[in-house]
């Protein structure tokens, strides 16, 4: 396993991690096996498996254990913690110092609610705070949420949209976090505004049709994979599934994965903006 200083000193704008998201032991073993470093959790994935709402904070039992089953099994693994769990600093700060005493090097925090609206800066800083105090060795990874819970219509929304994100992410990193997570569809302008306007590591999610390397060249550091793996994994078991009724080789139908949404539902979830 990887110390949390490894895990940070892997985050290096022009080369970024690409970070893939597990939601269960077997899943995070599979990632290993498939020459993942480091693992992160998908809250939407540990959601659904538990039958609960994505980003509602229902899910701190099984998001827990599963970070013990990984640290246990010598996985190294970040931690997807929706809001934290709670509105007090402290019991947020609390919960990531046992997380950090499992042997977890980092965990993600993000600056919105269930019901998709941003929390005040100030208020969210000082979750961020708290946890720095309490854990200075674990990366603490700030969401920013402007982009995912209300995309913009234009590229006038979008610089506007980037310069808030900018506001929040300074906030933010002088309250100590460690990175800088900005979700959403972004163009190649957005994240390149933003990659230099972050003074520390900037996480995206992977872009449709944009590699690893022409991330890394934006100046991008961390590639996060969500909630898509899930999704994929629900679209293979349907696939296959279809193949088997049909009787043609497994593997022959190309794969429909399902929007955020539709996951979502399966956790009774309404489909709330999160990443997962």
């Amino acid at each position: 396993m990887l110390s949390p200083a490894g895990f940070a000193a892997l985050h290096r704008a022009g080369e970024p991690l690409l970070l893939p998201n597990a939601w269960d032991l077997a899943s995070a073993r599979w990632l290993v096996e498939q020459g993942a470093a480091v693992v992160g959790t998908t809250s939407l994935g540990v959601a659904v498996a538990a039958g609960e709402e994505d980003g509602a904070g229902a899910t701190l039992v099984p998001t827990f254990e599963l970070a013990r089953r990984l640290t246990s099994a010598g996985i190294t693994v970040t931690v997807d913690l929706e809001s934290g769990f709670s509105d007090d600093p402290g019991a947020v700060a609390g919960l990531v110092a046992e997380l950090a005493g499992l042997g977890v090097v980092g965990v993600n925090l993000e600056d919105s609610t269930a019901d998709g609206r941003l929390v005040a800066p100030a208020v969210f800083a000082a979750k961020v705070a708290a946890v720095a105090a309490a854990a200075p060795q674990m990366y603490l990874n700030a969401r920013t949420d402007g982009f995912w819970i209300d995309a913009p219509a234009d590229a006038g929304a979008a610089a506007k949209r980037a310069t808030e994100s900018l506001e929040r992410a300074r906030r933010y990193l002088d309250a100590g976090a460690s990175g800088i997570f900005v979700p959403g569809a972004l163009d190649d302008r957005t994240v390149a505004a933003l990659a230099e306007g972050v003074a520390a590591p900037l996480n995206v999610l992977a872009q449709p049709g944009r590699s690893l390397r022409a991330l890394g060249e934006l100046g991008v550091a961390r590639v996060s994979t969500g909630s898509l793996l899930f999704r994929a994994a629900l679209a293979a078991v349907g696939s296959v599934l279809d193949e088997v009724r049909r009787g043609i080789p497994p593997g022959s139908t190309a794969l429909t994965i399902p929007g955020y949404a539709a996951a979502a539902e399966l956790g009774g979830g309404t489909g709330a903006p999160s990443v997962g």
